[in-house]
């Protein structure tokens, strides 16, 4: 797995390192010890889906709040997506800094996203299929989330949004203090 950590401290794009051979390749998109080398979270409490039948989908930005607060590995197993945290961490230097990049299947990239980011991403594609790996199970009474184009962020998604839940659409302005 090669890991290269981004300009958010802690988030990490993965790609799989292909062992290729006439057959195809191979390649791990898990290790316990490759995270702990890297200092990352390596507990895997749930894995997850999501699939989105039409392209300009947005889900998020979601997070858990402490104690419940999630490490995600997300990666796109069907389709493409744009993907993006937001740094919520209030003494961070990059507070309130966002980030996007594609997840396809064809790159076979992931995203590492530490605790203390909201998540979220937009589909690309129709027909799309995203898996999670999370650190934490999930605890309804601590989901929560910021608005996708709550300007505190600025966040430049790469299409109009064409399906969004009520609840990602309401969320209100960001609070630091909340």
């Amino acid at each position: 797995m090669i890991f290269t950590e981004i300009q958010l401290k802690g988030v990490y794009i993965i790609e799989p390192e292909r062992l290729a051979d006439e057959r195809g390749f191979f390649a791990r998109t898990w290790c316990q010890k490759e995270l702990a080398s890297h200092g990352l979270e390596n507990r895997l409490a749930q894995c997850s889906i999501s699939y989105n039948p039409k392209k300009g989908t947005l889900r998020g930005m979601h997070f858990q709040t402490a104690p419940w607060e999630e490490v995600k590995i997300v990666r796109c197993t069907c389709g493409a997506i744009y993907d993006v945290v937001i740094d919520l961490r209030p003494g961070s230097p990059t507070f309130k800094k966002w980030f996007g990049l594609t997840l396809s299947q064809e790159k076979r990239n992931m995203i590492y996203i530490p605790k203390g980011f909201a998540h979220g991403f937009m589909t690309l594609s129709d027909q799309v299929e995203v898996f999670y790996q999370i650190s934490e199970f999930y605890v309804p009474d601590h989901a929560d989330g910021v608005r996708w184009n709550d300007p505190a962020f600025g966040i430049q998604w790469p299409m109009e949004v064409q399906l969004i839940s009520e609840r990602d659409n309401t969320y209100p302005d960001f609070e630091p203090n909340k």
